[in-house]
């Protein structure tokens, strides 16, 4: 007998259509839309909040897309963000442009930088008009529910007391650690990275300006992103490096960084200690199955993507979108099938595939290349880019619209 079939003692129940585990983009999205459509859903946040630091705030084309095709992209442009087309930088001392945003043929042109709180609370507060939505805060899934090999909801921790939620339909949407994913023993294949990353901000004064995004000088690289009030930092090291930096000490970092980035030598006065940095153990993996009997895995639960080009929430928009496609109206008469929630993994496997392999081959050909020790002579891969505008077109579409991007099909009854 499996621990999820023993009931809890004392714990509360409730029964629900769908349980989505998770409050992130694929979680909110998919609960704005499978809500949208009429089917009853309840999400999971296991925290208070949406407010948590240095989590992806790059909200590009495709998904501004879908909000427009929901009706909610005035609103949502409403909120305070920045826009970037043109996505440059320096490598070695050289100019470089990635990518040009500016040239797509698209409704929305460019990436709007949001804290994703911000996106998250919007379709939290889109979502209270429809009765068939419940989005549960400070609700923790420990353990799934089962009925023989049938996935049959979660058991949760809340600060009331623990509740067991029977669904018909459980979908994972609780990122790379997903605790479902591994309650129901789906195996996970990874693909190896070169790197890690230290996130940290800096506060940013109103003569500061600058438009370049990456920085890549005697083996280091970094990305700055120009916030507003603040500089948002990724400082990339080799894999598995942290404590070999933490060893040189705080000044040496401090140093290699205002090296590479001058402009922040005002704002680097507020970083007092390691805590200032938050570690991003980058990861590229990937389920070779999504699904189990009641349940299926979407987003990071199903494919952790690296944070070359920012692509993650927008990858995890996009399941979403397609499993609201393929499933709203199948859910009106209980749970499909396992060989009908497939179907998801089916249309996005290959996007996911896709991507995966441009980031693994920008990351063997650019990244590395980056933190080799001393001068490096600048990537063919870049010099091309730069020379070529027509390729830099390219880039901005693999970045910003993806390979085959998903449009809301799903039913709006609600």
């Amino acid at each position: 007998m499996n621990a999820g079939d023993l009931q809890q003692p004392d714990a509360r129940t409730m029964k629900t259509r769908c349980c989505v585990v998770g409050g992130g983009p694929a979680g909110m999205m998919l609960g704005y839309l499978l809500g949208r459509a009429g089917v009853d859903v309840v999400v999971l946040e296991k925290h208070a909040d949406f407010f948590r630091d240095f989590r992806g705030d790059t909200v590009h084309p495709s998904t501004l897309q879908v909000m427009d095709e929901l009706g909610l992209i005035d609103g949502f442009l409403k909120l305070p963000h920045q826009r970037i087309q043109k996505m440059d930088g320096i490598f070695g001392g050289q100019s470089v442009r990635v990518a040009d945003l500016s040239r797509l043929k698209v409704k929305y042109p460019f990436i709007a930088m949001m804290p994703q709180w911000d996106f998250l609370n919007f379709l939290r507060e889109s979502g209270k008009r429809f009765a068939s939505l419940k989005v549960l805060m400070n609700t923790e899934a420990t353990d799934l529910l089962r009925r023989g090999d049938t996935i049959t909801g979660v058991r949760a921790t809340t600060p009331d007391g623990p509740i067991e939620i029977a669904a018909d339909l459980t979908i994972a949407c609780d990122g790379r650690h997903s605790t479902v994913r591994e309650r129901a023993g789906l195996a996970v294949e990874d693909i190896g990275v070169p790197m890690d990353v230290l996130w940290f901000r800096v506060p940013r004064r109103p003569d500061e300006t600058e438009n370049l995004f990456a920085r890549v000088e005697r083996g280091k690289m970094m990305v700055t992103f120009d916030r507003g009030d603040y500089w948002q930092c990724a400082y990339v090291i080799p894999k598995g490096q942290y404590e070999a930096v933490k060893a040189r000490g705080l000044p040496a970092l401090i140093n290699d960084i205002l090296q590479l980035a001058p402009i922040l030598k005002a704002g680097m006065a507020d970083v007092k200690s390691f805590d200032d940095f938050k570690l991003l153990t980058v990861a590229i993996n990937r389920l070779t199955r999504w699904t189990r009997p009641g349940l299926l895995c979407i987003g990071d639960a199903a494919h952790a993507m690296s944070p070359i080009g920012g692509v993650g929430v927008n990858l995890a928009v996009q399941d979403a979108v397609a499993t609201a496609n393929i499933l709203a109206a199948k859910l009106a008469d209980g749970c499909p099938s396992e060989d009908e929630l497939d179907a998801v993994r089916r249309r996005r496997e290959f996007p996911v595939r896709a991507t995966q392999r441009i980031q693994v081959v920008a990351q063997n050909n650019i990244i590395t290349a980056a933190l080799k020790p001393g001068d490096q002579p600048m990537p063919l891969a870049l010099r091309l880019i730069t020379a070529v505008p027509w390729l830099q077109g390219l880039t901005a579409r693999a970045l910003g619209l993806g390979v085959r991007p998903e449009h809301v099909h799903s039913p709006a009854r609600s």
